[in-house]
């Protein structure tokens, strides 16, 4: 069993109201030669929670930190331009992803929460706003 010290929460990097989902995020990750979606959960824009890799896999999603931890992704995280990066959150996937990851902290306990951004600074954007000052005090 892995231990896990992290829930990372990224953006799919797509524009505001991509309807893609973990299907084609998954299609995307084979076509770059891996094993399927980088992510363990991936929340489309319609709050769905779809899980990717199962938790005991290790992810692909925040390099140097896939063996001990769980990767979160929304779908969104660009203005409507594709471009600019900006927190495009439906207020559905906000309630999903605070669910999901209360949840995955029940699990985890030990877990931090945070941001693609505080774990690589070459990902400043990632996921489009501050996840450390948005989750603290909701751990259980």
């Amino acid at each position: 069993m892995r231990t896990i010290n992290l829930i990372v929460v990224h953006c799919s990097a797509n524009k505001a109201g991509c309807t893609i989902r973990m299907a084609d995020i998954d299609r995307y990750h084979r076509s770059l030669g891996w094993r399927g979606c980088g992510y363990h959960y991936v929340i489309p824009t319609d709050s769905a929670i779809e899980r990717g890799r199962s938790e005991t896999q290790i992810g692909a999603h925040c390099k140097n930190h896939n063996n001990h931890s769980i990767g979160v992704a929304y779908v969104g995280g660009l203005a409507v331009d594709g471009k600019t990066p900006c927190d495009t959150r439906t207020e559905a996937q906000k309630s999903a992803l605070k669910r999901l990851l209360s949840e995955l902290h029940k699990r985890y306990p030990k877990a931090l929460i945070v941001g693609h951004s505080d774990l690589d600074p070459h990902k400043p954007f990632c996921p489009g706003f501050d996840v450390v000052r948005e989750y603290r005090g909701q751990e259980p």
